[in-house]
């Protein structure tokens, strides 16, 4: 965990780079400090089928996730939500400037009891790896 989920209408990739917009949120998530590496994923769906509002044609949203494991403090979730809606906000400003556009943000804890997982990329980002010394694969 976290998952960064992002939905998006199909309009919008005429206007953004959901490749870079994927980039841009995964540097983010990783500077708030409250995620470990190893866990981060972000991905992008788009929606072919949508309306929106009036029904103008124009009209585009972008819509973000995400999932995290639970136990951390409000406040730590906040300032991390608060983070990572400041960099989406300042990656879509150009959106954000016209009367079409709707950007929303949720950040959901995911219930331990109901979650399983495996994930063998932890061990190789964590500075406990056996095989892994000052960021180098030994032979």
């Amino acid at each position: 965990m976290p998952h960064f989920i992002f939905e998006y209408s199909a309009n919008l990739e005429r206007h953004l780079d959901i490749g870079a917009l994927c980039d841009s949120t995964l540097r983010v998530a990783v500077e708030t400090g409250v995620f470990e590496k190893g866990g981060i994923r972000v991905r992008a769906h788009r929606c072919d089928a949508y309306a929106i509002a009036d029904g103008l044609p124009e009209n585009a949203f972008l819509h973000l996730m995400v999932r995290i494991g639970a136990g951390r403090p409000l406040e730590v979730r906040k300032a991390a939500g608060e983070r990572v809606f400041e960099a989406l906000s300042a990656f879509c400003a150009p959106l954000l400037a016209r009367p079409h556009f709707a950007l929303s943000f949720e950040l959901c804890e995911i219930d331990p009891e109901t979650s399983w997982k495996k994930n063998t990329i932890h061990p190789r980002l964590r500075d406990d790896h056996p095989r892994l010394r000052d960021g180098k694969q030994e032979a």
